[in-house]
């Protein structure tokens, strides 16, 4: 699975612990920044960078870091295709995936450990859409999201 990573100045330590540890999963990440706690690059252009990555679907899914993770979900869900998820914990990763579908993951450094972290992309990755539900909801979901892009396509024009 291929992983578009990126963070702003307040994200970059939660990004690097990440990266190491889906380096060691052996999972392929792409690292959009920033490089260095001094970065001044934007929350919002780190974002959208991630964003076009997972929508275009030249990744499978990305894990956004800014200070709260709010920033960051804002600007990445204003681009097609993309379900990006504020989750501070474990649980919530779990419900992002399994309910919504969430491609892109983000994460708060000035709430979450780089420990905490770690637990919560583990759960988000090993989570599956519709997983854990009786066979009823999992229907339901699997047609909320086709309704979904139904949506998209009039707001974005998109196929």
């Amino acid at each position: 699975m291929k992983i578009a990573l990126g963070a702003d100045l307040y994200g970059f330590e939660i990004k690097e612990a990440v990266k190491q540890h889906l380096i060691n999963k052996g999972m392929e990440v792409e690292d959009l920044g920033v490089s260095d706690r001094t970065a001044t690059t934007p929350y919002y252009k780190t974002a959208t960078a991630v964003a076009q990555r997972v929508g275009n679907q030249q990744a499978q899914r990305g894990i956004l870091v800014c200070g709260t993770g709010m920033g960051m979900a804002i600007v990445a869900n204003k681009h097609p295709g993309v379900y990006a998820a504020v989750c501070e914990n474990p649980n919530a990763a779990e419900k992002s995936r399994s309910i919504n579908n969430s491609n892109i993951l983000t994460l708060g450094g000035f709430i979450t450990s780089p420990e905490d972290a770690l637990a919560i992309v583990d759960t988000w990755l090993n989570t599956e859409f519709t997983q854990g539900w009786e066979a009823s909801i999992q229907e339901w979901l699997q047609n909320s999201m086709q309704d979904i892009a139904q949506l998209e396509k009039q707001l974005f024009g998109k196929e």
